[in-house]
């Protein structure tokens, strides 16, 4: 459980990509996971890439050895072949003193969205632009027209995102 929880903070999908996260969905090499487009909330045809921090990659190499050898990166604990139950992570906050109001496991989107949207560089401008953070969250555009056509993924921005974000978290403990 402290890995899914560590995973989910880190990465900020949705609760259910990231408890039917697979092994075999990790690239090692180019530091990413990619979410197939069947096991999004919007099945538009379009696996999530997910860039993958150092921290990120220690969490999945230290969970590896618990589960490696495993389909699910977090399985159940029934032991049936099935991922986690999709209240694991709900049932872990709420053990931690956490109400339904304070966190819940989406809740992790929210409050990465809020800090990335924040972040400033020194002379104020934006740290990230809205178009790297919203395709990190995995958001549809709204805009049909540009929706049609940017299919643009923003990879080395997001990349340098999710390392900044996680090296952030580390700033907090």
């Amino acid at each position: 459980m402290r890995y899914a929880l560590n995973f989910s903070v880190l990465v900020f999908c949705r609760p259910g990509e990231i408890r039917k996260g697979e092994w075999s969905e990790v690239n090692w090499e180019e530091a990413e996971w990619t979410i197939p487009a069947h096991k999004m909330k919007v099945k538009d045809g379009q696996p999530h890439i997910v860039p993958l921090a150092r921290q990120t990659i220690e969490v999945l190499r230290s969970l590896q050895k618990l589960t490696g050898r495993q389909q699910w990166f977090f399985p159940s604990a029934r032991r049936d072949g099935r991922p986690m139950s999709d209240g694991t992570i709900r049932a872990a906050l709420r053990f931690m003193g956490y109400q339904n109001e304070d966190m819940t496991a989406h809740g992790f989107k929210s409050m990465a969205s809020t800090r990335l949207n924040e972040a400033r560089k020194p002379d104020g401008a934006r740290m990230w632009s809205k178009d790297a953070i919203e395709r990190q969250l995995a958001h549809m555009e709204r805009d049909k027209i540009r929706d049609a056509y940017n299919h643009a993924e923003y990879l080395p921005e997001r990349r340098e995102m999710m390392q900044w974000w996680a090296d952030w978290l580390d700033g907090l403990q």
